[in-house]
């Protein structure tokens, strides 16, 4: 009776399906990497319902403010938060990187590395954009174009916009707000029944990077992996952990009350497989709907801690391996390229090597295809990725709420305190009622 109990609990059975993942591609990889689309699939069917999740939250939040300068001076302070901590990341990594050095000693000769792999991720990043490109494709050519494409900042620019015209609308506007709150729940309800497929995700999305990349390549690039891993653990801990004291809570009751959310994202290896689940927890801690609704998916853009970690670390890794020689100016320089193409990463697996292939571009003395050292186990290293960059995402936003005066603290303290007490799915349902 016990143990049944304990197996209707969500983040349980995402951490069995996890287990058994890890077993079934090591015993049978082929079949283990032939899993890929169970993952797949559940990323698709959660990402489904961002895009409106977004749009309803934000919009109606901007709706019901009554000042909207505040709303103005909390962009600007995101902003400001996200520069500030993800420099600070960048400049972690490339410190541990010189300290540590986990490439030393790999003595490898570019010569002998596969040209196409990195070639190939090149391609990718060259066709980056610049800054006015960038500012620009934040417009949606069509008002349904942007969640028809996914783009989280164009469906964000549509809820601002659309979240201000219902403010100046009067009455017409309140009645506007309130069908968005009802969609809103009608998302969240879906939302609720999606997540609860999210072990047989786990489980494949797992049973595929087992398969397909094989517990030798762990062993392989060990060193790399464990400082990585470690260093973003210390970050979230001691940088992350001294920014949520100064906020007055903690960071420890903060990962155990997101817990479900870390492992669904551990077995997925993509932190947008729970954005409209860590929206609601944010809520339920005592952030407010329009402060939740523009860091988050902000964030995600812009707010990309452990990506950041890695693209510094795994650069002077690689310049390392290959015994390629960095003079301080070409670190610095590495440090700004990175401060601007960490921007453009997302929270989905694979965006952040692609990220690194542009700011190697910046250092001509390091072959491109010293990627190819790295492609066996980037898979592991982005489920880190993802983990820190939820953490970092979360924190941030009950630390911005705050600091705007939108938190609850006595409803913050209560409920880490209590912890969440349901499984997964359920917070989503209770929430939906409780609005």
């Amino acid at each position: 009776m016990g143990w049944s109990r304990y197996l209707r609990i969500l983040y349980v059975q995402v951490l069995i399906a996890v287990v058994l993942g890890l077993a079934v591609g090591a015993i049978w990889p082929v079949f283990g990497a032939s899993l890929k689309p169970l993952g797949d699939a559940f990323i698709k069917l959660i990402k489904m319902a961002v895009a409106p999740v977004i749009f309803c939250t934000v919009a109606g939040g901007i709706a019901r403010m009554s000042d909207m300068k505040a709303f103005g001076r909390l962009g600007a302070r995101t902003l400001i938060y996200f520069e500030v901590v993800s420099t600070l990341a960048l400049v972690i990594g490339l410190v541990v990187g010189r300290t540590l050095q986990p490439g030393r000693g790999f003595n490898v000769d570019p010569a002998s590395l596969d040209p196409s792999v990195g070639a190939g991720y090149a391609a990718k990043a060259a066709h980056g954009e610049g800054l006015v490109e960038y500012l620009l494709h934040l417009i949606p050519d069509t008002f349904v174009g942007a969640f028809a494409g996914g783009n989280l900042l164009q469906v964000l620019v549509i809820a601002i916009l659309t979240g201000f015209a219902c403010a100046r609308m009067g009455e017409f506007g309140e009645k506007v707000a309130g069908v968005l709150d009802e969609l809103s729940q009608l998302f969240f309800g879906i939302i609720g029944v999606v997540v609860k497929l999210a072990p047989i995700g786990a489980f494949g999305a797992m049973a595929f990077t087992i398969g397909r990349y094989g517990v030798e390549s762990l062993i392989n690039l060990g060193a790399l992996i464990a400082t990585f891993y470690v260093t973003a653990l210390l970050f979230v801990l001691v940088v992350l952990g001294g920014i949520a004291a100064a906020a007055g809570f903690s960071i420890l009751k903060f990962i155990a009350y997101i817990r479900e959310e870390l492992l669904i994202v551990l077995g997925t290896s993509s932190s947008e497989s729970v954005l409209p689940q860590i929206m609601l927890k944010l809520q339920r801690l005592g952030a407010g709907k329009a402060t939740t609704g523009l860091v988050i998916p902000t964030g995600y853009s812009f707010n990309l801690d452990g990506t950041n970690i890695y693209m510094t670390l795994a650069t002077l890794f690689l310049a390392q391996a290959t015994n390629t020689p960095l003079t301080l100016t070409q670190e610095l320089t590495l440090l700004g390229v990175a401060m601007l193409t960490s921007k453009g990463a997302s929270g989905v697996t694979g965006a952040g090597f692609v990220t690194l292939a542009a700011t190697l571009a910046v250092i001509p003395d390091l072959p491109i295809a010293a990627l190819a050292l790295l492609v066996g186990v980037d898979r592991f290293m982005s489920e880190c990725r993802a983990l820190t960059n939820l953490v970092g995402n979360g924190v941030a936003t009950l630390v911005l709420a705050r600091w705007e005066g939108d938190l609850d603290r006595d409803q913050l303290k209560r409920e880490l305190n209590q912890g969440p007490g349901r499984s997964g799915a359920e917070p989503v349902l209770a929430s939906v009622e409780e609005d």
